[in-house]
Formats: C-alpha cells, structure tokens, sequence
C-alpha cells in the first residue's frame, strides 16, 4: 500500500534583504513528509532549521518554491498545522482543562463532546488528577505534555515541534521526550521535530534529515531503523538499540560541527 503524502516540501528557498545586502539562509530544498512518521531535522547552529519550520507553517513567505498539504499549496499560517513552541505558553490564570481547550474555544468547535474528549485525553497521559489546577502547580514535564494536548485537540495534519523540550532539565526532557515520542505513535500522527540534540532526533524518528550549514540544503536523509525489543517501541528504548550508536556517529560527522 502506497504511503499517503501529508506534505511536500518543494524547492524552497529564503534570501533576507537587508541593508548591507543578501543574505541567503536556505537554498533549494526538496522533501515529502509521510502519514504517521515522524521527521527528525537536524543541522549546525545557525543554518535555518526553525526558519525552515515557519516557513512550512505558513508564518514566513519563501523566496522561492512552495509549500503543499494535502496536495493543496499553503498560501499563508494554515489552520492544519499544530505547533509545539520551546515554552509551552500556556495561560497561568486559566486551569489545565481551560488552557487544553482554548485552541478550540478561538476555533468555536469547544461543546459538550469536544470538552469531554479534553478530559478523557487528560486522563489517559496521567493528568486527569490535575485539570482543575494551574500551570503554576504542575512540573515542566507536565506543562509540556498539556501543550501537547491542547495541540492533539484541534486534530492538525502536521504537528511541528521546534525544540519543545530545551528549556526542560536533562532528566526531565529525557523522560517526557520517551511520554511525547510515545503519544504521537498511539495517536498515529505525522510530526516534525526540529532539535540540535542527536540522540533525540534517532530516538524518536523514523527519517532524520541533515542539513548543511547556511544556506542550509539537504545533505543527507537518514532512514532510522532500530532493533529495540519487544513490545512498544519507546524513545527510551530506542537509546538501547545495538544500532543506535552507529547512527549517532554518522549523524556527528555529516554535521560537521567544528566548521
């Protein structure tokens, strides 16, 4: 059965103009993204990774190429996206189900059902005790996983994730990495993470794209595929795989992180 295309990345391009010139931040990229997988893209510091995301979001116009969802070309911020920020922005004076909601609530889809999804969702990721506090009770961890929700809610296409787990502390962003990686396979949703941290990108990715420095082109595209063990394939788990430690170093060295 032929995979469904959910996005196709064509020819984009992105020169800035500034006074002192151009300046030429990504050039000629190509890629299509599949039904159910996740992405992984990684690449130096500084060569466009997130201005490629607001590009696929439809935050930023490209010089050149364009973007296509469900065979239809995005003209500006598409509704069929989810977002996932670095901060989980969510609102301090409202509870946990009132901020899981607001996505629908701004889209007028919130009623009885849709509420009562919100607070089964909750409850199922383990934060069905919480939803009548505030963010402000609630660990880092867990704000990221009620950001996530809140995005799963409005049921997107397309789930950009751009670095959402960097402000978190080491122990804390491997574990909820393992919860997130986890939620997005249960729910079969086709996601694109964006992250400077390797091991994060095999562990929960099917394809890793590699990017050059600026202006940032594709250098490689890397199928992951890992012997974890039986049973679900988690994040964590991943980490384990025999293979795991081969695809860490081919992705260092593509980098090329000392130019």
């Amino acid at each position: 059965m032929k995979e469904k295309t959910v996005v196709e990345i064509k020819n984009i391009g992105m020169i800035y103009h500034t006074l002192e010139g151009e300046t030429e931040a990504i050039k000629d990229i190509n890629l299509n993204i599949y039904e159910g997988e996740i992405v992984g893209i990684v690449g130096p510091s500084g060569c466009g990774k997130s201005t490629l995301l607001s590009i696929i979001a439809g935050l930023i116009k490209p010089s050149t190429g364009k973007i296509l969802i469900n065979g239809e070309e995005i003209q500006k911020s598409c509704k069929n996206f989810g977002y996932m920020f670095q901060k989980d922005q969510l609102f301090q004076w409202r509870t946990i189900i009132e901020n899981v909601v607001l996505g629908l609530e701004i889209q007028g889809k919130l009623n009885n059902l849709a509420y009562k999804n919100a607070e089964e969702m909750l409850e199922n990721y383990g934060l069905g005790d919480f939803k009548h506090s505030y963010p402000n009770q609630l660990s880092g961890g867990m704000r990221q996983r009620v950001a996530l929700i809140r995005t799963l809610l409005l049921e997107p296409d397309l789930l950009l994730l751009d670095e959402p787990f960097s402000a978190l502390d080491y122990q804390t962003r491997l574990a909820i990495a393992d919860e997130i990686g986890i939620i997005l396979k249960q729910e079969r949703k086709t996601a694109l993470l964006v992250t400077h941290d390797i091991s994060e990108a095999i562990s929960m990715s099917d394809r890793v794209v590699i990017l050059t420095k600026r202006p940032a082109s594709i250098k490689e595209i890397i199928n992951i595929e890992l012997s974890c063990p039986t049973g679900i394939r988690t994040p964590m788990k991943c980490r384990e795989a025999p293979e795991f430690r081969h695809y860490f170093n081919k992705i260092w060295k593509e980098l090329d992180v000392h130019v």
